[in-house]
């Protein structure tokens, strides 16, 4: 009788604990899906990209630099870092290398470093217009 009642205490606890960890497991899921969709800001960023490179142990994605400088008057540029899903906008960046480009980003807080480096993604790239 004890035999067969510690069975039943053992197969409920490991029921229960396999039902807790699926529950968890959905709630990250469903952290991640809302935070990879959902933008926290969107936004530009006008400067000169200074470096473009894919990398990563597991997760290779694209990480660069853009030197902004703030306005006309002489200070020190301010950098803007971010990651870049798509190969075709990577592309894009790379042509454009050392010139004056427009950065469209949108921001994804909370995502593990496995999507980016960063929180600000690129979406789009184009050159800035000439004074």
């Amino acid at each position: 009788m004890t035999a067969t009642f510690a069975r039943n205490l053992i197969r409920i606890a490991l029921r229960s604990l396999m039902g807790l960890v699926l529950i968890v497991a959905l709630l990250a899921g469903g952290y991640l899906l809302f935070a990879y969709h959902f933008t926290y800001s969107k936004g530009e960023s006008v400067g000169y990209v200074q470096k473009l490179s894919y990398k990563g142990w597991v997760c290779k994605t694209w990480e660069g630099e853009q030197m902004r400088a703030l306005a006309n008057v002489p200070t020190i540029p301010e950098k803007f870092t971010f990651t870049v899903r798509d190969t075709a906008i990577a592309d894009q960046i790379n042509a454009h290398i050392g010139q004056k480009v427009v950065l469209e980003y949108a921001q994804h807080r909370g995502l593990p470093e496995c999507f980016g480096e960063t929180q600000h993604f690129i979406e789009s790239v184009r050159l800035a217009p000439t004074e």
